[in-house]
């Protein structure tokens, strides 16, 4: 399973929804839409600024992820980003790796 950042804003009606329907009800429709691609959520916080709601959920695989992030932001009510979280080892396993590339001009 991969883990992904998710950050996301309310739109419109979205806002209107979140505070007639509460930040509970909207956990439990993320936690239905993770469980419909195999997935489940690790947290979920709300804040205000930039970004309206934030957390972390696992998913088996990135087409799922992606039907999700399509899913959601398809509504025009809520704006979601996906970002990939990769471990500690990951990166070891990156660092190990030596990719051909030419930098521009060069």
């Amino acid at each position: 399973m991969t883990k992904y950042l998710f950050e996301a804003n309310y739109v419109g009606d979205g806002i209107t929804g979140l505070m007639r329907e509460g930040g509970t009800k909207r956990r439990e429709a993320l936690i239905e839409a993770l469980s419909s691609v195999g997935g489940t959520l690790d947290c979920i916080y709300y804040a205000f600024g930039d970004i309206d709601v934030l957390g972390v959920f696992d998913v088996p695989d990135q087409a799922g992820a992606a039907a999700l992030s399509l899913m959601i932001n398809s509504t025009g009510t809520v704006d979601v980003r996906l970002k990939p979280l990769m471990t500690p080892e990951d990166i070891d396993e990156a660092a190990k790796k030596t990719p051909s590339y030419r930098a521009p001009g060069q």
